[in-house]
Parts: C-alpha cells; structure tokens; sequence
C-alpha cells in the first residue's frame, strides 16, 4: 500500500456497469515525507474518502479485493483514510 492525497473527483456518465455507483477520485501518490511523488492517478474509492484527505491505495489485482464478491475492474483503489502519519526526525 502507498499514501496519496486526495485532489479532485472524476464524472463519467459512460462507464462499465459494475463501475455504477462508485465514487471515482483523482490521487496524487506521495512520498514517505508527504510530498508529491509521481503522476496523479484515478482510483475507486471503496472507503468513503474526500477531497484533501491523505489516504491508502493498492494497484494491481489487490485493488479489486474490497469490491468482492463483486467483480469491478479496478486497478487502483483507495482502501483507508489516514487519521494521522508520525515521521520521526532525521539524528
């Protein structure tokens, strides 16, 4: 799993029926400092998560295991919301 920052939402009114009624949101990876670190990307939320709010996602066939025992076509889900991240300072 890998932290991101939740930067905005994605509208698709043409859409693989299991993707009906799922919320999609655009993602912005970090890294273990919290800074931006890549492309944003678009995931499923299966977690209820919201604009600005620091997260957890998976890629690959992991993505699609919150949705089971539906079969949605996910590579990227976000699965947790961060409450908080303690990073411990450079000695």
């Amino acid at each position: 799993m890998q932290l991101a920052r939740v930067i905005g939402t994605v509208v698709s009114t043409v859409k693989n029926q299991s993707l009906e009624g799922r919320k999609l949101l655009v993602i912005q990876p970090l890294d273990g400092r919290l800074r931006d670190s890549g492309k944003p990307i678009v995931a499923i939320d299966s977690v209820g998560a919201g604009k600005g709010e620091t997260v957890f996602w998976c890629r690959g066939r992991e993505a699609s295991f919150p949705f089971v025992p539906s079969e949605v076509p996910s590579d990227c889900t976000i699965v947790g919301i961060v409450d908080s991240v303690f990073i411990a300072q450079d000695e």
